[in-house]
């Protein structure tokens, strides 16, 4: 699969959650399974996307009153990620 490929996965599954579909747990697999996009950035991107995909793991064990990470926020940062490395791949 090719890194383009993979990133509009990671906006598909961000884009689904946003609209009230899809799930973390797909999300996160397909993300983390991402080891040709993740090797073609910059090594702080895998570890941004990490932190981000375990605090929403964590988020979705919750209700959103009693978790400390609002699901929201998380795939708003997810977004601005997907965003940022579209912009790496083209530079």
């Amino acid at each position: 699969m090719s890194t383009v490929t993979q990133l509009d996965t990671i906006a598909s599954g961000i884009a689904a959650l946003q609209g009230g579909g899809g799930s973390v747990a797909t999300l996160s697999t397909a993300a983390r399974a991402s080891t040709e996009l993740l090797g073609a950035l910059p090594p702080r991107y895998g570890e941004v996307l990490l932190n981000l995909l375990d605090r929403l793991e964590s988020s979705a064990l919750f209700s959103e009153e009693s978790c400390s990470f609002s699901q929201k926020d998380l795939l708003d940062n997810l977004q601005v990620w997907v965003d940022k490395a579209r912009g790496q791949l083209v530079s």
